[in-house]
């Protein structure tokens, strides 16, 4: 199944539904960028590469914050549970509903003892 809402011609505009659908798909689109670009930067140790892919994954950050603000334009039902997430997450936070921990724990409270795995880690594993 393709994401490309225009995968075949249509005589007709988009409704805005079905913007707002092509527009979370973007989101989705640049969310898995940012995550891949964040892999580069975390499997390299060139420098210069990092820096570079440092500025594009930022720029996707920044089209997800743009593509949030023209999603909450056209569908205002996510307009308002955007507007209300700051105090729902504050509300969840302050009646303990979310197992906290400091980074590197689990959500039962255990320390984790993986390391992070990258593709700089699982090279040097298999070299040893």
């Amino acid at each position: 199944m393709s994401t490309d809402p225009f995968v075949t011609i249509v005589p007709r505009k988009m409704t805005a539904s079905e913007l707002a659908r092509a527009i979370r798909l973007d989101i989705s689109a640049e969310l898995d960028a940012t995550n891949l670009y964040q892999a580069h930067i975390d499997a390299t140790d060139d420098e210069r590469a990092k820096a570079v892919l440092a500025h594009i994954r930022d720029e996707e950050k920044e089209h997800v914050s743009e593509f949030m603000q023209l999603l909450a334009l056209l569908d205002p039902y996510q307009a308002e549970e955007l507007q209300a997430a700051p105090q729902n997450v504050a509300q969840i936070l302050a009646e303990g509903q979310v197992a906290g921990g400091a980074p590197g724990e689990t959500p039962g409270g255990g320390s984790s003892s993986q390391e992070r795995l990258t593709v700089g880690s699982l090279l040097r594993r298999g070299q040893g």
